[in-house]
Formats: structure tokens, sequence, C-alpha cells
């Protein structure tokens, strides 16, 4: 039998390493911004095109390379950050495997330009597929200028798996981010198809607090910097500092949650356990705060080598670092008064402020005591005559209800916001509708085979979906003109998002006048909604576009309307009216396709008289 078993070409273990290391643009501008920083850079310039499919370009200014290393770092395995199997334990750098140069060559085409400070020439590269075109010699900057053109160009089939160009250049605002924020002393900028998304200057405080905020504030934009409250805090197994965010300023979408570990971002549901953990009764149902933290532990207490990305830490001891997480987290929210406190009679104004802990006293005031005070040592001057208690006048009486305050209480009106909304009108009587609630979930009905018990959320949205689309689709939703224009603040990396759906949003009815770096202002919005509703469904629908954007308008259409109709839905657990539960049974299945809501969950069950037969065994 012959021999089954060969080595692999070295352009296909190429390739195969590059499907663990590059799976889309972000991958190569992470690796690429990672090494820039490991070279010691103070100025990194990222330069995309296409969101990276045609360029993606790092200029940095960093220690650069002779032409041997520059040749070298190409090769698998190459790297000069580890010599042996024990510094994989004891790591102080990004990357270490040396695999990403090696991968992203054998998929693009590579122009690098480099040199050392000490030499005058520098070393130009070009690699096509893996393959060394030339080696030259040229004129140019210290430090390293690297080109990735044409991404995937020899594997279309990976090509053609990447999403639209605004989900791939999301991801790549993420990389950038995620390196940018760890690093607020090295000045970042990002440029995409010739027009500047970020501008970050390097900090130049030495405070690092003030330095993290610095950054975080020009990265999140302006409005981030009144939600921020720090969090410090030192034991011998981790140091932790960065900030989190006030509970009023939490959001019902996650996104904007950061954990860094020695300088390197992850992702530790255990961790982001404890933060949430720490805010147990300040947040309402669904919300989320933002954090950004940064934690440092002895390298030789994790293993970040367990996943290819390197965004997922092992660590040795993280129910201790759950313990202090979760406890930092809740003294700083103690600390700034952001706690609600249980002493209704306490003066928060007498609280020592937060930047005087552990500060010694100056000057102590002093005290002066009367040591004869007697408090009972008579008055001759100032006697009180004791109160007489009048005939007849006794304990009970004290307590007896009066009759012109009964009357008072009862002719008191209260004013009550009805629950549920009014799908209709309410002449009608409730004795002729045979439906009820269940548990305020659901609703049951007879039918001519058995019952139907309908999932009143996912019922009302398939009914909103449809009634917003008919009308978007012919005429528009409608809008209402606003006497003073509505100022809603966004996330400055949500800018772009914005402007690409635009023109489906005033369709909708939400009429944008001007977008601002961290800001929308709308002079309209749709008659369905409330202006105590706008910020929570625009925030819902740029948050469902941040992971897929349709290439058509009228799928960005649907997109839209099916975000409208699951935020102005009825909730489970509001209560109904026989006659806004008649209402929505009959509305249901009046619908082109009432089996299911938009986003595809039944609406209803049905339940023949045989199933029900069978369950009481008859």
């Amino acid at each position: 039998m012959a021999d089954l078993i060969r080595l692999l070409p070295d352009n296909v273990a190429n390739q195969i390493a590059a499907g663990e290391v590059v799976q889309r643009p972000a991958s190569v501008v992470k690796e690429l911004l990672e090494n820039a920083v490991d070279a010691s850079a103070t100025d990194i310039k990222l330069i995309i095109k296409d969101a990276g499919r045609t360029l993606i370009q790092i200029i940095d200014n960093g220690t650069g390379m002779s032409p041997s290393d520059a040749r070298l770092s190409f090769e698998r395995h190459a790297t000069s950050k580890i010599r042996t199997a024990h510094d994989l334990f004891d790591l102080h750098t990004n990357g270490f495997r040396g695999e990403a140069l090696a991968s992203i060559a054998a998929i693009s085409h590579v122009v690098l330009k480099t040199r050392t400070e000490n030499e005058e020439l520098g070393t130009e590269l070009k690699i096509h597929g893996g393959a060394l075109i030339s080696q030259n010699v040229v004129a140019t900057q210290a430090g390293s200028n690297f080109e990735i053109k044409n991404l995937f160009y020899n594997i279309p089939a990976r090509r053609n798996f990447l999403k639209s160009n605004a989900v791939e250049t999301r991801h790549i605002i993420d990389a950038f981010q995620r390196v940018a924020f760890t690093y607020p002393k090295i000045a970042f900028s990002m440029i995409h198809n010739e027009s500047e998304l970020f501008n970050l200057p390097a900090a130049q405080s030495g405070n690092e607090e003030s330095n993290l905020r610095q950054r975080i504030v020009g990265i999140m934009g302006k409005s981030t910097n009144e939600k921020l409250v720090p969090i410090s805090e030192e034991t011998d197994i981790l140091k932790i500092s960065g900030f989190i965010t006030k509970p009023s300023f939490s959001k019902k979408k996650r996104g904007e949650q950061f954990f860094f570990v020695n300088k390197r971002f992850i992702k530790n549901p255990y961790l982001h356990h404890a933060v949430m953990n720490a805010y147990e009764g300040l947040l309402s149902h669904g919300y989320h705060p933002s954090y950004f933290l940064y934690l440092e532990v002895p390298p030789k207490s994790i293993d970040i080598n367990i996943h290819p990305t390197k965004t997922e830490i092992k660590f040795d001891n993280d129910r201790d670092l759950y313990a202090i997480i979760r406890s930092t987290v809740k003294h700083s929210l103690g600390q700034y008064n952001v706690a609600p406190s249980l002493d209704f009679e306490r003066d928060a104004s007498l609280d020592t402020p937060y930047a005087y802990k552990g500060k010694t006293i100056v000057n102590e005031p002093s005290i002066e005591v009367d040591q004869d005070y007697n408090p009972f040592k008579s008055n001759a001057s100032a006697k009180v005559q004791p109160r007489r208690k009048a005939p007849g006048e006794h304990w009970e009486a004290l307590y007896l209800q009066h009759e012109p305050e009964q009357e008072i209480i009862q002719n008191i009106e209260v004013e009550m916001d009805v629950v549920s909304q009014q799908l209709f009108d309410d002449s009608k009587d409730d004795s002729i509708y045979k439906t009820f609630q269940v548990q305020a979930k659901f609703i049951a009905s007879a039918i001519k085979s058995g019952m139907v018990l309908i999932d009143q959320n996912a019922a009302h949205q398939r009914i909103l979906y449809e009634d917003y689309l008919a009308k978007v689709t012919l005429e528009g939703l409608g809008h209402q003109q606003l006497l003073f224009p509505l100022k809603i603040k966004i996330n400055k990396n949500d800018k772009v998002i914005v402007e690409q759906i635009r023109q489906d949003l005033n369709s909708t009815g939400f009429h944008i006048s001007e977008i601002l770096d961290d800001a929308l202002v709308l002079d309209a919005i749709p008659l369905t909604i409330s202006e105590k509703e706008v910020t929570g469904i625009l925030e819902s629908l740029i948050e469902n576009f941040k992971n897929e954007i349709p290439e058509s308008s009228f799928s960005q259409m649907d997109s839209i309307t099916k975000s409208l109709a699951k935020s102005l839905a009825i909730k489970p657990g509001t209560t109904l009216t026989n006659q806004e539960q008649e209402s929505i049974l009959n509305r249901l299945f009046s619908c082109k396709e009432p089996n299911y809501s938009p986003f595809g969950k039944k609406t209803f069950i049905t339940l023949s008289l045989k199933d029900v037969e069978e369950r009481f065994n008859l």
C-alpha cells in the first residue's frame, strides 16, 4: 500500500495558518498595531481603503528593522519576543508567536519600508502571496511602513465571506480602539477613504488617571466625561484602575465594556459578572453599565496562549479576582455617592470627599467644654409651670378619628396613568369577549378546534411591523414637527452608521437636521412615539446596524421598521383589558404572516380539544 501521509507545501501551510490569524481585515489591523507598539513607537497612523479590502497601511516611528530582520520577519515562527518555552508564561509584549506577518503575506500583496534610527538608508520588501518579489535599498523615515494590499486575493472563498464595508469598518474601528485605549502616551490617528475618523494626541500629563480619562473621552466623545467614575485599588495579586459609568447613564445594549489585562484587551464573562454584581439594585432591568477597567496581574499567573486571537485568558486565581473587582467597583460607587443610601436623615454634604481619603489633619478644631455644667440643676429665674390636664381629658381622645378629616380623605381625587395602550373604543361591553390573560404575558381564547395561546409581545410586534412597513412603502410613517429641536447624544463611533441610514430614518419620521461628532439634532419624530422614547429607540436602531447592515435600501428600511416594532410593542407583564386582548387577536390573524414575529419567534400555539382531553386522560 502506498504511503498516504505527506508534508504540506509551505504555501498551503501558510494559508492554513492565515485562516487562524487573519479572519478579516480587522485581524491584520490588530496584529500590525500591536507590532508597532512593541517596536516602541510614539506615533502610529492607520490608513484604510474600502474597509481594508484594497489597502491597510500602518506607519510608525518605532525602532525599525535591519535588512536581515526585515526579511526574516516574514518567516513562520520568527520572533524577537521569546527565546524558550518558559517565556510563554512571562510575557511583556503583545505578539509573540511569529505567525502574523507570515500569515498576512501569504494572502495579500505586501510592501514594507523600514529603517533603524542609526542607519541612513532603509529596506523595501515586496512580497506577493508569501513569495519574495524584490528587496531594495530605499530612502525612508525611521520606523516601519506596512502596506497590505488586495487582502485574500488568492483565496476568493474567504473574500466572499467578508461582510459589507460598513460592518468590516466597524470591526476595524473596534480593533483600533482596543489598542488606543491601552496606550494613552502614544499618539494614534485613523484615516478611512481619505476621511479622518480619529486623531488622538499623546497624553502629556504624569497622572495616569488623567491620561486614561483623556484617551477615553477622545475615543468615545466629549459627552462621556460626565459619566465616568474613577476606580483604583492595589493588592498583592491585582492592581486595578480605570473608570466605570454612573448607573443613570446605563444603556439597553452592551458594547462599551472593556477589560484590559496587562495592556491586552480580553473578553471574560466571569469578570463581567463581577462588575454587574456590584451594580446590583442600581440598574433597571435589561440595562448595562459601561466600564473601562485596566487590570495588572503577575504574568506567570495567566495563560494567554489558549485562543488564536489571544482575547481569552486563563487565570490561576479567578475567584480572588472576582471578589476584588466586585468590592472595588462597589466601593467607588459608594465613595462618589452614586449608590443610594438607606440613611434618609444623613446629610451628604457632610461626607468626607473621596479626594481627602488617607490625608492627615493639619489643624484640629479645638472644643471647649464647661465642666461645671449640670443639666439637672434648677434655675429659679426660669421656672416652667407644668401643664394642667383639662378636666375629662383622657389619653384615648388623642387617637380618635374626627369625622371632618375622614370626609376630606374620602373626597381626595387621585389621578392615575393608564398602564396599557387603548387599542380601540371603550364603548363595547366586556361581557361579549371570550379572551383572558395568562400571567400578563399570554392571551388565551377559545377556537372551534380547541384553544389558542398568543404571545402578546411577539403578536404586537408582528402587527406593528406589517402596519409600519405598509405605510413606509406607500406614503411614509408621518412625522410630528418639534417646537424645539431635540438633541440626542450618540457615541462618536456611531456617526458613520447614522450617516449611512439617514435617508431611511427620514422616511420613518426621524428628520435629522444635523449630525455632530457626539449627537444628533432632530426637528421631527414619528407620529407614533413620544419624545422620551426617542433616545432608546435610536440606540436600538444603531445597535442593530452595528453587526450587519444590508446592502439594499429596502433591507435597511425593513430593519428600521423591525426595530421600531420591537421597541413600541406591548411588553410582557402589561395588563390588557378584554377589548385590547380581542383587538390583538383580530389584528394578528389579519396579518399576512401571523405565525411568526418579525424576528422569527412564534406568535401563538394551538391546543386541540383532543390534546386537552388526553391531558385529562379522557
